[in-house]
């Protein structure tokens, strides 16, 4: 599950920090205002226009995405029910989210591209360059405000939350909680915090959960300060392999690379919890290419992305659908948590905020925990 330019990581929110603030500040001066065509509207479907849609998708006959490859996320089988469904014919270049974008811009006069699939946190940047055009599918009021744009340019369709992965064999009684965490004799793996944008939500995770956020991420660094001091944070990798010889006995990872680490390796062995007390919660969201050849079958994509079809399809690969209302089949809810375990989990409230607060993330770090660390 991963993709070419996202560095082995699902949600690319470092890289979006690092270029974000750049992005918005070049495209300040854009004639349409910052990127909405003042001349596109909002549209929200109904039956009729829905079946006219679907029939304009038809007659284009393909539809062309990039970074939405058949491993990640499981969108084969989505690729493969509209190409059943529909007769859309489908190709995907595997870029990152940035790239995405780029690309997008790059070929408003010969474009090729008609989707993408993109970090929470560049649907601003893209639409601030004015790349996206608007499209609310039929489920649009199921998914919650943090997780759409307004008027529809951009939809999480997937998310994923910072839990703790423990190896059984290593941790008689797995931690269900930060306060857990805190009062184990184990070491824990938090990734690296100067680079990695998995580690640096961890760190937001345990803020929220200590009363921070975003804008206040003290309440984090003090509990991983506090377990430095301890000599309890490993500097380990925590990759499957390490996981898999027994190195790991506690790591902090996006749900989903949690799950899946499990079942690649001995679901019996391997306990995955989201912490109680709280933790961050984010996604990936579709955007429609402003300037998309089939702009039809890019709708119509949405639409069957957002259907319970679809989001199952996407649950089979270890992604919790955005639609809590769908309900999943036994063996692809096997695969998931519990949606009890995700009450206390939040969103970023202010992406430009979290931009801010990580570039700072790193050099406090070095300085209030590597410090403690052999």
């Amino acid at each position: 599950m991963r993709r070419v330019g996202e560095k082995k990581r699902w949600f690319s929110v470092l890289s979006a920090t690092v270029v974000l603030s750049s992005i918005l500040s070049a495209c300040g001066d854009d004639d349409n205002g910052g990127g909405k065509d003042s001349a596109t509207v909002s549209v929200t479907v109904d039956s009729s226009s829905l079946a006219e849609i679907e029939a304009k998708a038809k007659e284009e006959g393909a539809v062309a995405s990039v970074g939405m490859p058949d491993s990640w996320a499981n969108w084969k089988d989505t690729w493969n029910d509209i190409q059943t469904k529909y007769g859309l014919k489908h190709t995907d270049t595997d870029m990152s989210s940035a790239e995405e974008i780029a690309k997008f811009e790059a070929e408003k006069d010969k474009p090729t591209a008609d989707i993408g699939d993109v970090g929470i946190a560049f649907g601003p940047v893209a639409v601030a360059k004015g790349v996206t055009q608007p499209y609310k599918p039929t489920h649009w009021e199921e998914i919650p405000d943090w997780a759409k744009d307004e008027d529809g340019h951009w939809v999480v369709a997937y998310q994923g939350t910072i839990g703790f992965l423990t190896n059984k064999n290593l941790v008689k009684n797995p931690p269900k909680s930060w306060e857990d965490l805190k009062n184990g004799d184990y070491k824990i793996i938090v990734g690296d915090v100067t680079k990695a944008a998995q580690a640096q939500m961890a760190v937001l995770a345990a803020s929220i959960a200590f009363g921070g956020d975003e804008s206040n991420i003290e309440p984090g660094i003090a509990f991983f300060e506090d377990l430095a001091k301890k000599g309890r944070l490993s500097n380990a990798d925590a990759s499957v392999a390490n996981i898999e010889k027994g190195e790991v006995p506690v790591t902090l990872l996006w749900d989903f690379n949690a799950l899946n680490y499990r079942d690649q390796i001995d679901k019996d062995q391997f306990d995955v919890a989201i912490p109680t007390e709280g933790s961050v919660v984010s996604g990936y969201a579709t955007i429609i290419n402003k300037y998309a050849p089939n702009p039809n079958a890019a709708k119509l994509t949405r639409e069957y992305i957002f259907s319970d079809e679809g989001q199952i399809n996407l649950a089979k690969g270890y992604a919790r659908p955005i639609r809590d209302s769908v309900k999943l089949p036994d063996d692809v809810a096997a695969k998931l948590l519990d949606k009890d375990e995700y009450k206390n989990a939040k969103p970023v409230g202010d992406y430009s905020v979290w931009d801010t607060a990580s570039k700072t993330l790193p050099q406090t770090w070095q300085e209030r925990v590597l410090v403690h660390m052999n």
